[in-house]
């Protein structure tokens, strides 16, 4: 079941920290990659919304990052069909 928020939007708000936090580390997808324990490709398949990552990947991309990742559960803002 999808919440209000559109699946896409969510992973593309990641994908754009992810890429930020990596220009600011100066690091390349290759150089990301090797640090997560990854490809390159995937990298690149993430960071162009093509392909979302699992939570592990996430926590992986975070470490080498030196970044935490941040999950909050928060009410919904706006009407759902079951509370109409």
């Amino acid at each position: 079941m999808r919440g209000p928020i559109e699946h896409d939007d969510f992973y593309e708000g990641i994908a754009r920290q992810v890429v930020e936090q990596r220009s600011l580390r100066r690091l390349s997808q290759r150089e990301l990659a090797d640090l997560c324990g990854t490809t390159q490709s995937a990298i690149a398949r993430f960071e162009s919304g093509s392909r979302p990552p699992k939570l592990d990947t996430l926590l992986r991309i975070a470490a080498a990052l030196d970044c935490e990742l941040d999950v909050t559960f928060r009410p919904r803002t706006r009407p759902t069909k079951e509370s109409r």
